[in-house]
């Protein structure tokens, strides 16, 4: 008992236990820290040995008296382990023997089923991939055929139904996605060969009709009346007819103009319909342009220069009609508007959005007025004759200038008091005015 109070087992027994600290506790007791080195290390390390011998005293005469026991014990739990241990082998074994099972019934037959997914799953594709090649290769069929109606017979009412199909053939060869009908097409021969050599040309040969029916619309029978021939007025199954193929033409260009994903009927641009649009009247402009700029010049072509202009004029006013009775055609790749007040009604919105101007008519007008005044000044810097006459001849020309806009804003058809189209004073007094205005300076 002596010896159990001797050793400190409270401290070499704690959860903190921490050997520094019981080395430098039994230092301290055996040393004063004022002292002067040497310290005093053999009486504290004769401590730890005796504690340490005294610990083995105790643990030799417990494991003396109590070997019995302990040896039972670990009999047991050596019987136990044993036992535990043949139980768990037989578990394992059985669970080998079902894992075996397993692979054979199930592993087996998934790698087999797997196989057969794949082949069905490659099928499909292919099923998906001819019947992608078979509605292509039947889409340039018709389209080949409407494009002959169309180039070869002069029937411009297959060019809307040629414009769908080729829209159709776009959609088909502009699907990537997985799962869709159009997936990998453009890795098959055949339908490579169909879009370079028919369907890209018919597109081609689409579009340059649509333009070239847009260059030759012209209503007026100004020209053809002042001849004097008989023949001079349209009938009206040829003003129809003009109609009829500037209608298809307008239609053909809006359904083949560019498109992108998400684009809707209000925010479209039909960028080849406007062009073409753009490029009549900017043809029209260039050509009234000079040629007044030459009569201007030379006073008695004056008459039927401007004559030629409002023949023009009626044209680009006929032209405005007709836009604003047409709707935009039906677009697979637009999605209507959500809102009311953007929804686009009729063909000649998107034209006078892009021109920035109310109207064709006051477009044409002003546009010439605004060239024509560098081209009279020109005239009067160059003297001569022609300066000189057209000085003299003030007057007659700023009358000719207002019946001339007077005559280009009727439409075409109309006799001398009926058929004006809304007011063009402005637009005459502008036009009189980048004449007249340089003559009286």
């Amino acid at each position: 008992m002596a010896a159990q109070s001797y050793i400190d087992l409270p401290a070499l027994t704690s959860d903190t236990f921490s050997p520094t600290a019981y080395a430098n506790t039994l230092v301290l007791r055996t040393n004063n820290p004022t002292d002067a080195p040497p310290l005093d290390l053999s009486t504290p390390l004769s401590r730890v040995l005796f504690d340490v011998q005294e610990v083995d005293t105790h643990i030799d005469t417990l494991t003396t008296q109590n070997a019995l026991p302990i040896v039972t014990h670990t009999a047991n739990r050596a019987g136990a382990s044993q036992r535990v241990l043949e139980e768990v082998e037989s578990q394992v074994q059985a669970l080998t023997e079902s894992y075996k099972r397993l692979e054979k019934e199930v592993s087996e037959r998934y790698e087999a089923a797997e196989e057969v997914r794949k082949a069905a799953e490659r099928m499909v594709r292919t099923l998906r991939l001819g019947r992608g090649v078979q509605r292509a290769v039947q889409m340039g069929r018709q389209v080949e055929a409407q494009m002959d109606a169309v180039v070869q017979r002069g029937e411009h009412r297959g060019m809307v139904p040629a414009a769908h199909t080729l829209l159709g053939l776009r959609q088909l060869f502009g699907a990537i996605g997985k799962g869709q009908e159009g997936e990998g097409l453009g890795r098959v021969n055949v339908v490579t060969t169909l879009r370079n050599e028919i369907v890209a040309p018919a597109e081609r040969s689409l579009l340059a009709k649509a333009q070239q029916l847009v260059r030759e619309f012209s209503m007026s029978s100004l020209l053809a009346s002042s001849s004097g021939s008989a023949g001079g007025q349209q009938t009206y199954a040829q003003t129809e007819d003009m109609k009829s193929r500037a209608t298809s033409s307008f239609q053909a260009l809006y359904l083949l103009s560019p498109t992108k994903s998400g684009t809707t009927l209000a925010t479209f641009t039909p960028t080849l319909l406007l062009q073409g649009l753009q490029s009549y009247l900017s043809t029209a402009l260039t050509s009234s342009l000079a040629s007044l700029a030459r009569a201007l010049a030379t006073l008695p072509q004056l008459e039927r220069t401007l004559l030629e202009i409002s023949a023009r004029c009626q044209n680009i006013v006929a032209l405005e009609t007709l836009l604003a009775s047409l709707k935009p055609p039906e677009h697979p790749f637009l999605s209507p508007s959500t809102k009311q007040d953007d929804q686009i009604t009729n063909l000649l919105q998107p034209l006078l959005h892009h021109l920035d101007t109310s109207s064709l008519p006051s477009y044409f007008w002003r546009s010439m007025a605004g060239q024509l005044t560098g081209r009279v000044n020109d005239i009067l810097a160059r003297g001569g004759v022609s300066a000189r006459t057209l000085r003299t001849n003030k007057d007659r020309v700023r009358d000719m200038i207002r019946d001339c806009v007077d005559r280009g804003t009727r439409l075409p058809g109309s006799t001398e008091n009926g058929g004006k189209v809304g007011n063009w004073e402005r637009e005459a007094a502008v036009m009189v005015g980048s004449v007249v205005g340089p003559l009286g300076r």
